[in-house]
């Protein structure tokens, strides 16, 4: 009870939040994924965390029209961040100002370098708040039709033609022993070579669902046995997507 006091007490005194500020997954209408209370705390802030100052700017323009770019702040957190630097943002945790992290898609601190800085916040007892927004992983997921009870998201698989069969069988294989949905991505450029590795790796009822362009206009979420990929039509070239297994 006393450490949940103290912790309380903390946060009391350090008047500092790190608001977790969902962007969007593609070009499209900000009021499709959005709430209205994000953009109301996208105005309130004027210091940010960004994996990319470009980027970040155009969101929040678009976002938040009205809000003046040259009064934002703003920091990059990236996979580029050397660890000298992360002492900058380290002391801004320091300051007692307020600031966003914002993702350069989709939610902050998930598959992404914003979590570097959210573990230093919950260390030092400041107040992290998690804003609702899209997650591709999460969205793929829900549509995939596969256990939404237990999942693994493994970010990026090997690129190297050996280790990629190796992981992929190894995904394949915890799958149908644990019923565990198995979630990975590649480099869009990247997305049709995927697709037919699979093909080519993986049972023939061990089913895949492609994510691709989640909450976009030309969304396209397909779930099929290997065996029916085998003869699919699709071009996922160049469009971010997320792939789902699930073995029987």
């Amino acid at each position: 009870m006393a450490s949940s006091k103290n912790t309380i007490f903390n946060r009391k005194m350090n008047p500092t939040k790190v608001y977790l500020i969902p962007s969007l997954l593609g070009e499209s209408e900000h009021s499709r994924v959005l709430p209205l209370y994000n953009l109301d705390i996208i105005r309130s802030l004027n210091t940010f965390v960004v994996e990319n100052e470009k980027s970040a700017r155009k969101f929040i323009k678009q976002v938040c029209p009205d809000k003046v770019q040259s009064d934002l702040d703003i920091y990059i957190l990236n996979k580029a961040t050397e660890p000298e630097e992360m002492f900058d943002l380290i002391k801004l945790l320091d300051k007692g100002i307020s600031f966003g992290i914002i993702s350069e898609a989709g939610l902050p601190a998930i598959a992404d370098p914003g979590a570097q800085l959210v573990k230093i916040a919950q260390e030092k007892r400041i107040q992290v708040v998690p804003l609702v927004g899209p997650s591709s992983i999460l969205l793929a997921l829900m549509a995939s039709g596969m256990n939404g009870q237990k999942f693994a998201f493994h970010g990026y698989l090997p690129i190297d033609k050996t280790e990629r069969k190796k992981r992929l069988s190894y995904l394949e294989n915890e799958s149908a022993k644990t019923g565990v949905a198995q979630i990975f991505m590649e480099t869009p450029y990247r997305n049709n070579q995927m697709v037919d590795d699979l093909t080519k790796i993986l049972h023939s009822d061990t089913k895949i669902c492609v994510a691709c362009h989640i909450t976009l206009d030309d969304e396209d979420i397909r779930t099929l046995t290997i065996q029916e990929w085998r003869t699919e039509k699709y071009d996922f070239h160049k469009r971010p997507a997320i792939f789902v297994m699930q073995a029987e």
